[in-house]
């Protein structure tokens, strides 16, 4: 999969992973009362920043990784009708694995 979309900075494109949605007893819940997924996995990388003496910090995570996004963190994008958030690497919460 070819993503026409380049972050740039520190800032890490991702594709949420929608948890799988079990219904026990019939109740069906929409999905505007749905929680939004904590959970994406890294589809693109920015270009990196630099401190304040010139140098280039490198990223923590890498294209592919499963990491915890902060819930309200990001700027959502669609593109060919998939849903994926642009964020700064900081509101990224962990590494998962």
């Amino acid at each position: 999969m070819s993503v026409k979309i380049r972050p740039l900075g520190d800032r890490v494109l991702v594709k949420p992973i929608e948890e799988t949605e079990v219904k026990k007893g019939g109740i069906i819940i929409p999905d505007t009362a749905k929680e939004k997924p904590q959970e994406a996995e890294v589809i693109a990388i920015g270009t990196g920043k630099h401190d304040e003496h010139g140098k280039k910090i490198e990223f923590t995570v890498k294209k592919g990784d499963k990491v915890i996004i902060s819930k309200y963190g990001g700027t959502e994008v669609k593109l060919n009708g998939e849903s994926y958030l642009i964020l700064r690497e900081d509101d990224i919460l962990g590494i998962l694995g």
